[in-house]
């Protein structure tokens, strides 16, 4: 096949694929919601939680397909019970986090171990490991995306309602106390802004990926800006840049090799996020330590 113009980058039928047009409006959807959770993820020193959500969030996304429905309910129903169970445990204590933390992620992986096994012996669920934890944007059904938005529009907005206490809670819980800020009940909020977020980013990449799309964006905004509402929004733009080409690149690997076999989506955008971010690390890396206004650096 001879290529010409765009067609070195966009494949035919790109632009009229419909399974294309709804991983974008996913993508896109997601994008913003991780780029919000995450940064507060990353500034609160919550990565771990964001990771045990994507772990737990297997355990829904299986036991929804032995029922018969779709990832996503059972990624935001078991998420949003963990984030519960968490908190009950004593995750709203700084110290307690990675204990409560732990707890309930062992608990959801014996169930996902569970779920998994029997959704790879019953013929009625073939294919669910692979769709749940690597996704499978473009096998998403178009009735899901108002859902998606619902949980979207919840996820932000618990974040931006609790912006305020997020941050000050984050850099100083002594002075929130002081002031007033509600610890716990902003910590609940949190996390089940955060349940929500994973949850979506699991229906796109799957559940064990899925903190790749909430971190990934998030830590490389925080090494270009350390203005939180700049952040955000670089966070939100690397993540739907990323998604975006994963997607095209997803697309275009069906014709790369005679046997026309497409490569995981989810492979590009963690990938693209991973270079992005050694990328940005290595340049902020250079520019903090090379001398400012021609004078030598320090030495010791």
């Amino acid at each position: 096949m001879t290529h010409t113009g765009a067609s070195w980058i966009f494949e035919p039928g790109f632009f009229s694929s419909g399974p294309v047009h709804l991983a974008l409006i996913v993508g896109a959807t997601t994008a913003c919601v991780s780029g919000v959770s995450g940064i507060f993820t990353v500034v609160r020193g919550q990565s771990f939680a964001g990771h045990a959500f994507s772990d737990i969030g297997a355990a829904g996304g299986s036991a929804a397909f032995l029922l018969g429905t779709s990832p996503l309910f059972g990624f935001v129903v078991m998420n949003l019970v963990a984030a519960g169970g968490m908190d009950l445990i004593g995750v709203q204590r700084r110290r307690s986090r990675d204990v409560a933390t732990g707890v309930v992620l062992g608990a959801a992986l014996g169930l996902a171990a569970l779920f998994l096994y029997l959704g790879t012996t019953s013929s009625s669920t073939t294919g669910a490991t692979i769709s749940v934890l690597f996704g499978d944007i473009f096998a998403l059904p178009p009735s899901i995306v108002p859902v998606i938005v619902i949980l979207s529009v919840l996820s932000v907005g618990v974040s931006l309602v609790l912006y305020r206490p997020l941050i000050l809670s984050s850099l100083s819980p002594d002075l929130s106390t002081a002031r007033g800020v509600p610890l716990r009940l902003t910590g609940v909020g949190f996390l089940a802004s955060l349940a929500l977020a994973v949850s979506l980013s699991a229906i796109t990449i799957g559940a064990i990926l899925s903190t790749a799309l909430l971190i990934g964006p998030a830590a490389t905004a925080v090494r270009i800006t350390r203005r939180t509402g700049f952040a955000i929004l670089f966070a939100i733009l690397i993540a739907a840049f990323t998604t975006w080409l994963g997607v095209l690149l997803a697309y275009d690997s069906y014709y790369w090799t005679p046997s026309h076999r497409a490569w995981p989506v989810s492979f590009f955008i963690v990938s693209l996020i991973f270079m992005l971010y050694v990328a940005v690390e290595v340049v902020t890396g250079r520019v903090r330590a090379s001398p400012k206004n021609g004078e030598p650096g320090e030495t010791t």
